[in-house]
């Protein structure tokens, strides 16, 4: 008989870990179960940008909390977490209007923002076009990882720290309920047996339970990224959001004037049509990751958005990117697409099986931010303590 655990995780991405984590932290005995070598989806195909700032008054809460839990990790271990800040920029009158109103929002949920004028924004991000920006909207609590190590070295942590089990290479094909317990197959046919499951595997949960896969309400979105050659004598500190992103994010959803501001945009701009909206993260080796764009289809039908690169999003991205900040260089090195599931009609997709199978996927994009503290509350949801 294998090793009996009070908790297996199906899932070794960002939403996998946290609940791994805050259920060692509560004194647990964990393993994740990792199908490939290591996390390779929407965990590391992201920007690593932390930021609380975006999100409703609910999931604010939850990315709050993700800030405190990602600097005492890193006050003990390496985990590339950098505090250096995010900004929004505000390019016209509109968003220069809701970027205040937010800031009054923040100040009365005692959330740190501080309001830029036109001279300080140019005079700490450089390069920045002096014809793009108006205002700007600081926050200086929020932190910045690299993505395509992040999720590593807090499995590390966790495994030589806290006495995480970290099993890769290992696919899941069976999972199901016993009367102590629950009892889960592997592709190899070894068994692993846990009081309780929770599944993190994204629309991978599909093959374990097709028919509560086929009963969501379960969508993908397809992001492309690009990242630029290392810059030479330049330095981009935090998240750069734009103007664009004023427009999407959903903490702007509570401002005053957001809904008639919305109301007069152009509904066939390619902004619209691809969901473009401008970022910019410098990443430790000097090059800076931008983008991005979102294409949505159905999770049943996610073969449909296709496994292709979109040359036109691509250098649409640039050219806007160029009218924001004029980098030493432009010249790309790295271009991908991530994939991320979220849910139509709710923020999370949840589903228990019996008592003791806990289905957790469709963060969204709220994963990298929202994932550490929304865990640390359902671990307690779900063991009671």
């Amino acid at each position: 008989m294998k090793t009996q655990y009070d908790l297996i995780v199906v899932g070794g991405g960002i939403l996998g870990t946290f609940h791994a984590y805050h259920a060692l932290k509560a004194g647990m005995k964990v393993a994740v179960i990792e199908k490939d070598k290591m996390p390779k989806s929407a965990t590391i195909q992201n920007f690593g940008q932390v930021v609380p700032s975006g999100m409703d008054s609910k999931w604010q809460t939850y990315g709050r909390e993700s800030l405190a839990i990602y600097k005492e990790i890193q006050s003990q271990f390496d985990i590339s977490v950098r505090q250096n800040g995010s900004v929004y920029l505000a390019s016209n009158d509109e968003e220069v209007q809701l970027i205040e109103e937010l800031a009054q929002i923040n100040k009365a949920n005692n959330y740190a923002s501080v309001l830029f004028n036109k001279k300080e924004c140019l005079d700490k991000y450089p390069g920045l076009n002096a014809a793009y920006v108006k205002a700007g909207l600081f926050f200086p609590e929020e932190v910045t990882v690299e993505p395509r190590t992040m999720i590593y070295r807090l499995q590390e942590y966790m495994s030589k720290h806290l006495g995480l089990k970290l099993i890769t290479n290992t696919t899941i094909l069976n999972c199901e309920n016993l009367p102590n317990g629950v009892v889960l197959e592997s592709a190899s046919k070894d068994n692993y047996f846990a009081k309780k499951v929770i599944i993190c595997n994204g629309n991978d949960f599909k093959n374990l339970y097709p028919e509560v896969f086929s009963k969501s309400d379960l969508e993908v979105s397809k992001l492309q990224m690009l990242q630029t050659k290392p810059q030479k004598n330049y330095k981009l500190d935090g998240s750069i959001l734009t103007g664009l992103s004023i427009r999407r994010y959903e903490s702007f959803y509570e401002c005053a004037s957001f809904k008639d501001i919305k109301s007069k945009e152009d509904p066939n701009s390619l902004e619209k049509k691809w969901g473009v909206h401008i970022l910019f993260k410098q990443a430790a080796d000097g090059s800076v990751i931008l983008g991005d764009s979102h294409q949505y289809e159905s999770a049943e039908n996610i073969d449909d958005l296709g496994f292709n690169l979109d040359m036109d999003i691509d250098n649409f991205m640039i050219e806007e990117a160029k009218k924001i900040i004029d980098l030493p260089t432009y010249e790309i090195q790295n271009r991908w697409f991530g994939m991320y599931s979220q849910c139509k009609t709710k923020d999370v997709f949840e589903h228990t099986i019996g008592e003791n199978i806990h289905i957790i996927t469709g963060i969204g994009g709220k994963g990298m931010t929202g994932s550490a503290g929304f865990s640390k509350e359902n671990i307690i949801k779900i063991f009671n303590k």
